[in-house]
C-alpha cells in the first residue's frame, strides 16, 4: 500500500481522503488550468517535475506510419498540424508531444518479421532515414540523441531528443557488421525479436525452435538490449550473459495480465539485480485480463468464421463485425496502467520502471490515454497513489538515463578489452546444429 504524501510528509487521514478525490478528478482534466484560470497543484507539480527532467518514452511507431500511410513521403504528414483528424487518427504530432511534456522519444524503426536478409537491412535503413529526415524537417523541435548526455542537453535547449530503437533482431540480417553500422547511424536499442523467432532468439509469440543467442557485440557497442517481445527463456538467457543493464521498451506485468508479451515476476526480480528498467506499455490487452480474454475470443471467432465461410471472405468479415458489435472490448483505464506500475515497483523497485506507450503502433488505447498528450494523466494517477517526486522523476526519465549511462560505461570498458567481433552466423550456429544432430 502506497500512502499519500504531501510535501514530503504523510497527510492526516481526513485530508488524504479529500486529496484522493480531488486528484482523481484532476486526472481527467490534465494538462490545463482550472476554471478560475489558476494552475491546479497536481498539474503544477507535474509541470515542475517534467521541466526538470525529460520525460522519455521507450516506444513510438510513428516512422512506420509514414511508411504505411505515405510511402515515406514526409510532406504528406505534417507534424505541425493536428494529426488526430486523420482516419484512423495518428497518436502523435508536435503540439501533442509538447502537451504531453515529452523530452525524449525512442522512435521504433519497426520492420515486418517476414522480411529477411538484405530486404530486412534495406527496410530498417529506410526507417532510420525517416527519423533523420523528421529531425531535419523540424529542427526547432527535434534533435538526434546518441548518448544520455545528449538527451539532457537537448531537453535543456527546449527540444525533444530523438532516439532510435530497432524492433526485431531480424533487422540486422544475421550480421554483426550490419549491427555495428546500424549503431553508427543512430540505433541505440534493439529488440531481440518481434512476433516471430529469428535465427538466434525466441519470440514470446512463437514456438521456440532455436537456442543460440549473442548479445556481446551489443554490449561492446553500447546498444541497449531490449527484451520486450522475447520468450521468458530468452529473457533469462540475456540476463545470464549481458554485461550491461537491459530494458523492456514496451511491456507490462504478467502477474496481472497473463499475456505472453508481459514480464513474469521471476524476470522482474532479475531486472532489479541487473539494474535494468521495464518501460510500461499502454496496450489494452497487456493491461487488462478482461481485454486479453476478449481479444482471444475475437481471434477464435475470426478463425471459426473463416472456416465456416470458406471462399466467402466478405461474408466472414460481415459476421465478424456483427460479433464485434455484440461483444465490445471492455474499457481499460489509467487505473489498470498504474496497477502494472505499482506491481513492478513492488517486485523490482521504483528505480526499474519507465514509460513505453507503443503509441502509433496500436489500434486502441486506454480511455483517456488516446495520444502522446496524455502522459500527465498517468502522473496524476501516480500522485493520487502517493508516489514521491523522486519516484516520479525516476519513472519519467532518470531510470532510463541511468541504464543508458551504464551501457555506455560498459561499452567504453569492453572496447578497450576486445576488438569488434568478426564471427558470422554460420560459424557460431554450427555447434548448435551439431548438438541437435547428436541428440537424435
Amino acid at each position: 500500500m502506497v500512502h499519500v504524501v504531501v510535501a514530503g510528509t504523510r497527510a492526516p487521514r481526513g485530508l488524504r481522503a479529500v486529496i484522493r478525490v480531488a486528484a482523481f478528478a484532476l486526472a481527467f482534466v490534465l494538462p490545463g488550468l482550472s476554471a478560475q484560470g489558476q494552475t491546479d497543484p497536481v498539474a503544477a507539480r507535474i509541470d515542475r517535475i517534467l521541466r526538470e527532467v525529460p520525460l522519455i518514452d521507450g516506444h513510438n511507431d510513428l516512422p512506420w506510419q509514414y511508411e504505411e500511410r505515405a510511402k515515406d513521403h514526409l510532406a504528406k504528414i505534417d507534424l505541425r498540424q493536428d494529426q488526430s483528424k486523420l482516419t484512423p487518427p495518428l497518436h502523435t504530432d508536435i503540439a501533442r508531444l509538447r502537451q504531453g511534456r515529452i523530452g525524449g522519444q525512442f522512435w521504433s524503426v519497426y520492420i515486418p518479421a517476414t522480411l529477411k536478409g538484405a530486404d530486412a537491412v534495406r527496410a530498417v535503413l529506410e526507417q532510420i532515414d525517416v527519423v533523420h529526415r523528421i529531425d531535419a524537417t523540424y529542427p526547432d523541435t527535434f534533435e538526434l540523441a546518441r548518448t544520455a548526455d545528449d538527451v539532457v542537453r537537448i531537453h535543456r535547449s527546449g527540444k525533444i531528443a530523438s532516439l532510435i530503437g530497432m524492433e526485431g533482431g531480424h533487422s540486422i540480417g544475421n550480421s554483426l557488421a550490419v549491427l555495428r553500422q546500424l549503431y553508427a547511424v543512430g540505433a541505440r536499442y534493439m529488440t531481440i525479436t518481434h512476433f516471430d523467432n529469428n535465427d538466434w532468439a525466441h519470440s514470446a509469440t512463437a514456438h521456440p525452435v532455436h537456442n543460440g543467442l549473442t548479445i556481446g557485440e551489443m554490449n561492446r557497442l553500447g546498444m541497449l538490449v531490449d527484451i520486450s517481445h522475447v520468450a521468458p527463456k530468452t529473457m533469462h538467457d540475456v540476463l545470464d550473459v549481458t554485461a550491461a543493464p537491459v530494458i523492456f521498451s514496451h511491456s507490462c506485468a504478467r502477474a496481472l495480465t497473463d499475456h505472453p508479451r508481459n514480464v513474469p515476476d521471476d524476470v522482474l526480480r532479475r531486472v532489479k539485480e541487473n539494474d535494468g528498467v521495464v518501460m510500461v506499455g499502454w496496450v489494452p490487452t497487456f493491461l487488462s485480463e478482461k481485454a486479453r480474454a476478449r481479444d482471444a475470443a475475437h481471434e477464435a471467432e475470426d478463425a471459426r468464421l473463416k472456416t465456416l465461410y470458406k471462399g466467402q471472405p466478405e461474408k466472414a468479415k460481415a459476421a465478424l463485425a456483427q460479433w464485434d458489435a455484440a461483444n465490445p472490448a471492455p474499457p481499460v483505464t489509467v487505473k489498470e496502467l498504474a496497477d502494472h506500475i505499482d506491481h513492478i515497483v513492488q517486485v523490482a523497485g521504483a528505480s526499474h520502471v519507465g514509460m513505453g506507450a507503443d503509441l502509433d503502433g496500436i489500434t486502441s488505447t486506454p480511455v483517456g490515454l488516446e495520444s502522446v498528450a496524455a502522459y500527465p494523466r498517468v502522473f496524476a494517477e501516480l500522485i493520487r497513489r502517493g508516489y514521491t517526486d523522486e519516484q516520479l522523476e525516476g519513472i519519467a526519465d532518470l531510470n532510463v538515463l541511468r541504464v543508458m549511462r551504464k551501457a555506455e560505461a560498459v561499452a567504453a570498458r569492453l572496447q578497450k578489452e576486445r576488438p569488434a567481433s568478426d564471427a558470422r552466423i554460420e560459424e557460431v550456429d554450427k555447434p548448435v546444429q551439431a548438438q541437435a544432430e547428436a541428440s537424435h
